[in-house]
């Protein structure tokens, strides 16, 4: 089965993009729109009021945090047209989405009242093998998790709201919405299904409720911004994690078509590497997943990525520089969980090492649920089984990674800078260096 598989390609034009005539099309076509965008934070709230038809945003946590992304992204961010858009728009959607959160909690105030406890998270970089352990275990009826299309639009809009569109979510029209955003996205970046397959069920990171009063590090994702970045790393994040365990109340209110009898959240995020206590000051009875990865393979491959899907997004002559930003910024994010791993407690953490996990993801899965107390019977195995049959590792192929060449980054100085990682969590090294 696995010589079926697609081979590792590598992504030739990666620095230097060479794209289709309707893409090129694109750019010069909505260079008006992007020209015309107001970036000043009121111009942002007042246009997400107009479409809500609300004015209440309920607390001013967002206040801060949007007066410095805001004029960073259009001023650091080295945006093209189409990012401009898409970026501009991303951060109306999440005061839209503020707005309605807003609402909801005023007309319902028991919101409040709904216990999260005892929640099982994952926290690791990408590419530590998060991904695959959230959707499997994810495949639990027992667990409440968040689909990628609920994460975009968790709150509906007000027209939208209270309506029955069925028992299955693709009645949902935020699951439309989803579905034919990940169809352009495809469509213009074939490569990234082989690094990330993205699709409407796909179990997502509670990183996006974070980022609806602009907290967490979802921005930073969206362009490189050194100013947000150090105000984002200097930031009290506590108050952000209050907002999220909201957002999980509120998704609990609400369920969905496909709502399952589940009230421990499953969660995952690669932003609680590097905030473990505010994590831990949040949800003290959380199980906490570290997984582990040789770190020099997690540059490699979130640099190489995030290049990638920043091609319709930045100006791409500037692409080169998005890569040695996170090969630098993931370095950061190793040396946190190293300094701050204790801040979890012994008797509420395990540590998955990559290598382990891959090579029986089933057994580790047994020794977590094991550790958080949650119970794995014949149907758990089942689901498991299932979601692996129908889920395969690899299905759509892989991409090879280059870094040295397209980024210069000396891969000896990396390793020996990163060398502390592999020794303190028993880590094995992958490939030649």
């Amino acid at each position: 089965m696995s010589s079926s598989r697609p081979s590792a390609e590598r992504i030739a034009d990666l620095v230097a993009p060479i794209y289709p005539d309707e893409i090129v099309g694109a750019f010069e076509m909505v260079a008006p729109m992007a020209n015309a965008l107001d970036w000043t934070p009121n111009a942002i709230l007042d246009k997400a009021c107009e479409e809500t038809g609300l004015d209440d945003f309920g607390d001013d946590l967002h206040v801060e945090p949007l007066s410095v992304l805001a004029p960073a992204m259009i001023g650091e961010g080295e945006l093209s047209t189409l990012g401009q858009l898409s970026n501009h728009g991303t951060l109306v959607g999440y005061a839209k989405q503020k707005l309605l959160v807003a609402d909801l909690l005023k007309r319902h105030p028991e919101i409040h009242d709904i216990e999260v406890e005892r929640p099982v998270v994952i926290a690791g970089q990408g590419r530590t093998g998060t991904t695959h352990l959230h959707n499997l275990m994810a495949s639990d009826r027992a667990f409440r998790t968040m689909p990628y299309w609920e994460s975009v639009e968790p709150v509906p809009s007000v027209s939208e709201q209270g309506i029955d569109y069925g028992a299955n979510d693709e009645g949902d029209p935020r699951f439309q919405r989803c579905t034919a955003t990940l169809a352009g996205l495809n469509g213009a970046l074939p490569y990234f299904k082989r690094m990330h397959d993205m699709y409407p069920e796909h179990v997502h990171e509670e990183i996006a409720l974070l980022a609806i009063p602009y907290g967490g590090m979802a921005p930073e994702t969206m362009a490189i911004m050194p100013t947000w970045r150090d105000w984002y790393l200097a930031s009290d994040q506590v108050p952000f994690y209050e907002y999220m365990k909201t957002m999980l109340k509120v998704l609990s209110f609400l369920g969905r078509g496909s709502e399952r009898d589940a009230s421990r959240w499953l969660l995952k995020s690669p932003q609680h590497v590097e905030r473990l206590g505010d994590l831990m000051t949040v949800f003290p009875d959380a199980t906490v997943i570290c997984t582990h990865r040789d770190p020099v393979a997690v540059a490699k491959s979130m640099s190489t990525m995030l290049t990638y899907t920043s091609r319709m997004s930045r100006n791409p002559e500037k692409l080169a520089d998005v890569g040695c930003y996170w090969v630098d910024r993931m370095a950061t994010m190793f040396r946190s969980m190293a300094d701050d791993r204790h801040l979890v407690p012994a008797d509420q953490s395990i540590d998955v090492a990559f290598h382990e996990f891959m090579a029986d993801d089933a057994a580790m899965v047994k020794r977590i649920y094991n550790l958080a107390d949650q119970p794995y019977g014949e149907a758990t195995a089942e689901a498991m089984a299932a979601y692996m049959d129908a889920h395969p590792r690899g299905v759509h192929g892989s991409v090879s990674y280059h870094i040295e060449e397209d980024f210069g980054t000396d891969i000896d100085a990396l390793t020996a800078r990163l060398g502390f990682y592999l020794d303190q969590f028993g880590v094995e090294k992958e490939g030649a260096r």
